[in-house]
């Protein structure tokens, strides 16, 4: 069967991955030149549209290595990406391998960083730039290899884009024999480059992406933050909520039946749904203090004014009781006067015992609870009772009061 270029596409819509064999299976063998390098620039086109729409760093370089080996007909692939704070190299993405991370200066990659140029190494070994160490430590073997940059639209290196060991198709037996292989030429170094420009630009998009994201939850962080520091009492409550309604959402998502079974999230919509979890409270950032920290159905001042009144019906009891005084020595009988103002004392004493304890029953009253059996008729009886204020009447409890402290819970 004749061999068939295989490149590889993702779909943005499910990422999935989908083999293109170009013009109905037709081998490389059975392309001349010309059409081959058709074939292979409609592949980097493919491949350069796939990589535009990935916005994760670490999907997208996966990505880059596999059509990059493909591309090329490689068996391995890496990645290093240039941190220029540390002036360092690393591999976020080697195939087989773990992470590396070494000087931008050291090795074959960080030659081609420096230099900007694509290195062609025939044979590995032979090569003094060749580190084996990193053959020893992964148990693969390098024949050959090729090496380009990974150049900006500024003309600034993003990172490095390495291959390893071309596929030696029909030459297997001079492999097994202990020879490098047939090396990558000089079109698989031209199709590197393009991929490499491509995934330059894709890999500066997505690194912009995930700063954009980190500073937004940045945002969304200190916006908690702000938000809790407002009302301690319910610290932790915006996450707590979060982990909830995301637990919920996911529960959805996995409904098969029933009238949610068509209900679905994808990742985007449930960074949407944990960022409206966490900012469901924000509008307490702008309301006040007073009105936001109130844990009773009167404000502070309100409780205020209703102490200083009753302690004016007191008062006012007092008065009364004085100016009844008066007329009982200006007019009772001089024998029974003792004895009538002993009755005006002890009458007094009632009256403010009782003013004493409404004031305590509407303070109960104010607590956030349900209130016993006959609370609501009292206060309405409360609120029906008057004293003698200075411009006549007034009632015990405002309209606005007896609706406050009315509230059930």
């Amino acid at each position: 069967m004749a061999a068939c270029i295989i490149a590889y596409f993702v779909d943005p819509t499910d990422r999935k991955v989908y083999p293109i064999n170009s013009q109905q299976g037709r081998g490389v063998a059975q392309l001349d030149p010309r059409e081959r390098r058709i074939q292979k620039l409609e592949i980097i086109l493919n491949v350069a549209k796939a990589m535009s729409t990935e916005r994760d760093l670490g999907v997208l370089l996966e990505e880059i290595v596999e059509h990059a080996r493909s591309v090329v007909d490689a068996t391995r692939g890496s990645i290093f990406l240039l941190d220029k704070d540390k002036n360092e190299l690393w591999s976020k993405v080697a195939q087989g391998a773990r992470e590396i991370r070494f000087p931008a200066d050291k090795g074959i990659a960080g030659h081609v960083a420096q230099t900007k140029k694509p290195l062609n190494i025939p044979d590995a070994y032979a090569d003094p730039r060749f580190n084996p160490a990193v053959d020893k430590a992964t148990g693969f073997h390098t024949l050959n290899m090729l090496t380009v940059p990974m150049l900006s639209t500024k003309d600034e290196v993003v990172g490095v884009l390495q291959v390893l060991n071309k596929n030696p198709g029909d030459r297997w037996a001079e492999v097994e024999k202990g020879a490098p292989g047939p090396p990558f030429d000089a079109e698989d170094e031209e199709m590197l480059l393009a991929l490499g420009g491509q995934a330059a630009s894709a890999i500066e998009n997505a690194i912009l992406y995930d700063e954009i994201n980190k500073l937004f939850e940045g945002f969304i962080a200190a916006s908690v933050v702000a938000i809790e520091s407002r009302d301690p009492t319910t610290s932790g409550h915006s996450g707590r909520v979060a982990t909830l309604t995301c637990g919920l959402a996911e529960v959805v998502d996995r409904v098969d039946t029933g009238p949610y079974a068509k209900v679905t999230f994808d990742y985007d919509q449930m960074k949407e749904i944990r960022y409206a979890a966490l900012l469901h409270d924000f509008g307490k950032v702008g309301v006040r203090e007073h009105v936001l920290v109130k844990a009773e159905k009167l404000y502070p001042n309100e409780v205020a004014l209703l102490k200083a009144r009753f302690e004016f019906i007191k008062r006012t009891l007092e008065k009364e009781a004085l100016e009844r005084k008066v007329s009982v020595y200006q007019f009772s009988n001089p024998g029974e006067t003792a004895e009538l103002l002993a009755k005006l004392d002890k009458e007094l004493g009632h009256r403010l015992d009782d003013t004493d304890e409404i004031l305590r029953f509407l303070l109960a009253c104010n607590v956030p609870t349900v209130l016993q059996k006959g609370g609501f008729e009292r206060l309405n009886e409360i609120a029906a009772r008057t004293f003698h204020s200075f411009d006549g009447p007034k009632a015990y409890l405002t309209a606005p009061e007896l609706v406050s402290l009315s509230i059930p819970k």
